[in-house]
């Protein structure tokens, strides 16, 4: 299709609009790309990985009892997203010192090395390094 933009983004309900941002920031690295004042409580808040490489995060501050019951359980406790990297045991090692809570121990699989680790609502990521071809 033409005429769509190369961005991606993916919604994530959150409780709170600063503490989920100084989470993705402080303990994952991500860049705060926008933070507009929409009135009513309301924002844009889009946070990225620092490389700018991947999807952004359109972080939605939950508004009514269904939408709160979601928080950190938007896909039934699969994993949910993916935090792809070139050196596996380096961010592994950065996030553990910024007190990221992994569920598991690293494991290799055939199609990378990979642990999966819980944001500070629950939901549940992948943190891999891709098996290289070749």
């Amino acid at each position: 299709m033409s005429g769509f933009a190369e961005r991606r983004s993916v919604a994530l309900v959150v409780g709170n609009y600063d503490e989920a941002v100084a989470w993705y920031v402080e303990r994952l690295g991500f860049m705060l790309i926008e933070n507009v004042n929409l009135g009513g409580g309301k924002r844009w808040v889009i946070v990225a990985p620092a490389k700018g490489q991947g999807a952004r995060l359109l972080l939605a501050e939950a508004s009514g009892e269904e939408q709160e019951s979601r928080i950190g359980n938007q896909t039934g406790g699969r994993v949910f997203l993916f935090l792809e990297t070139d050196d596996f045991s380096r961010d592994h090692r950065a996030m553990l010192a910024k007190g990221v809570e992994f569920r598991e121990a690293p494991r290799f699989e055939a199609y990378g090395t990979v642990a999966v680790f819980s944001d500070l609502y629950g939901n549940l990521w992948d943190l891999i390094e891709p098996k290289r071809q070749g």
